[in-house]
């Protein structure tokens, strides 16, 4: 495997984690007023469960990939608004109608919540030619045009991004890279991941944000063979001078054989990311992840990406173990 985009099994996770650990940083990043818009030192509340709930999985959309996330931003002086962020993940532009889908978003949310709504969609497909931005519709003199913020990573300028001190630059940079060197083999691959940790040590962010940066450049940005993150990893400790603050997989992997969860972490390790779980996995990623739970303090995106389990298995298990 070259570098690619993740596979599905990581992708929605990973995308899902670095937008809450660094969701101040996208605010900044995209709506450069946005500490003047925004009160960003107030708690943002995440509304996923219910943009599910209004827009369920389709039956047999295989090969779709989308990372949906509804946010209450509370702004200066008082009040909310809600954004919107619809992310297509993916190697290849999206089925059906994407701008279509986002005019439904921005009416059914508008129309219960009777607040205002930005939306924005990020675009990390290697079509050139696909950018939908504007919904459109028009019959018997009557006209509706829905325009819709569209952030094309494949457009970005490589030097911008490196000079820019936004954290939220590095994610970006990670998936322009991912895009513009899909050819690339272990070696070349390990340069580019040293150079994308390289950019993300420049900016100034917090541990988790930290965390959340470092996981979505090692994994979203892959190498062929599992044992090179391992490479990496050494190699960024002796950068570091001292044990690196973020893990990988592979450093839980040494950990899981020392317990007798060897088996479980590699099937979920392999399997998961390439078919997802199947059936005998479940039972050995169930109890990896409630290891994790135990062990660590890790948050449920985070112990999702390590473990290569969907957010809501991980969710399960805390909630079994009655772990808060």
């Amino acid at each position: 495997m070259s570098l690619q985009a993740s596979k599905e099994a990581v992708d929605d996770p990973l995308w899902k984690s670095v937008l809450e650990q660094t969701f101040v940083h996208f605010l900044t990043f995209f709506f450069p007023e946005a500490d003047k818009i925004f009160d960003l030192s107030k708690k943002f509340v995440y509304l996923d469960k219910e943009l599910q709930s209004m827009f369920p999985p389709k039956p047999h959309n295989k090969g779709v990939r989308y990372v949906d996330k509804l946010v209450r931003v509370p702004l200066r002086g008082g009040g909310e608004k809600y954004v919107l962020i619809h992310i297509e993940a993916q190697s290849a532009k999206g089925k059906g109608d994407l701008a279509h889908r986002m005019f439904e978003y921005y009416s059914r949310i508008v129309s219960k919540h009777k607040v205002p709504v930005t939306a924005i969609v990020i675009l990390a497909d290697n079509d050139a030619k696909y950018h939908p931005r504007i919904y459109e519709q028009e019959f018997l003199g009557t006209c509706l045009r829905y325009e819709f913020n569209s952030y094309k990573v494949l457009g970005q300028d490589e030097a911008a991004l490196r000079s820019n001190p936004n954290p939220f630059a590095v994610v970006v940079l990670t998936a322009l890279m991912a895009i513009l060197h899909a050819g690339a083999g272990d070696s070349q691959l390990l340069d580019i991941k040293h150079d994308l940790y390289d950019q993300m040590m420049q900016r100034k962010m917090d541990r988790k944000e930290r965390r959340a940066v470092y996981d979505f450049l090692a994994y979203y940005v892959r190498f062929e063979k599992i044992e090179m993150i391992r490479k990496f990893e050494e190699q960024v400790k002796e950068k570091q001078g001292r044990s690196t603050t973020v893990g990988t997989r592979e450093y839980l992997l040494d950990k899981a054989k020392r317990e007798g969860l060897e088996k479980g972490l590699a099937q979920g390790l392999e399997k998961g990311l390439e078919k997802g779980l199947e059936k005998g996995v479940e039972s050995k990623s169930y109890e990896f992840v409630n290891n994790l739970l135990k062990q660590t303090d890790f948050e449920d995106s985070r112990i999702s990406v390590l473990a290569g389990v969907p957010i809501d298995f991980v969710r399960k298990v805390r909630e079994a173990s009655g772990k808060k």
